[in-house]
């Protein structure tokens, strides 16, 4: 670690697509189905999972960069739609995120959610899985006129979920999470698990990078869940 811990952990924050969810295989159904309406082939996944937490334009971008930016833009509507119908279908906690959870709120730590995607697809699909009421604050991509990694969504998370920013860890799986972690004042952990937009999390800055959500649980000295 770069830092110690903070001396009092109150609460965790996490990004959602590629820290908490994996959610590449529906976002990916979504573009082969446009994909299938537009006429062109389908890109190979491993590319279109790289690139997922940076959003839908990157997701079309593997299929239509082609067309140029003023086509792509134009696809969004229909892509997020399509998303929207399958969303949650394939989607699941990564291995031993549902543990981690669960120690984290047996410990009486908050835990909340910052994260770029838009409030409609996050809320419905937080409903869709079963975390609506366990998360202590959710910040969209569209919350506030500015998103990740400015710092400005993460301390507003810190803030719904009465958390000072010097007790929190902020923990996502792309720089900019990072950024805007280390920006608000939080002790920051990058998640080499997730999709990582194929950089190499070690190189971001992070105060520490772990390769499971159990070694989080482990770093926080979490006990094991109860039945």
């Amino acid at each position: 670690m770069s830092k110690p811990l903070p001396a009092t952990v109150a609460g965790i924050l996490f990004d959602l697509d590629g820290t908490l969810l994996d959610s590449a295989p529906d976002l990916y159904a979504a573009l082969q189905t446009q994909c299938a309406e537009e006429g062109v082939a389908s890109p190979a996944y491993a590319p279109v999972r790289e690139v997922v937490s940076r959003g839908a334009r990157a997701v079309l971008r593997c299929a239509f960069a082609a067309r140029g930016e003023a086509a792509i833009e134009a696809l969004v509507p229909r892509y997020l739609q399509l998303y929207e119908q399958v969303m949650a279908r394939e989607t699941r906690a990564f291995d031993g995120v549902d543990d981690l959870l669960a120690r984290l709120e047996g410990s009486g730590l908050r835990w909340g959610i910052v994260t770029n995607k838009a409030a409609f697809l996050t809320d419905e699909l937080l409903h869709r899985i079963g975390w609506s009421a366990r998360a202590a604050a959710v910040v969209c991509g569209d919350t506030l006129p500015v998103k990740k990694p400015d710092p400005a969504p993460v301390l507003l998370a810190c803030e719904r979920a009465e958390l000072a920013p010097g007790q929190c860890l902020f923990v996502g799986d792309d720089r900019r999470d990072v950024q805007a972690g280390a920006a608000a004042g939080l002790f920051t952990v990058a998640a080499s698990w997730g999709y990582l937009d194929g950089g190499d999390p070690h190189t971001w800055g992070a105060d520490v990078v772990l390769d499971h959500p159990g070694a989080l649980a482990a770093l926080l000295q979490l006990e094991p869940a109860t039945a």
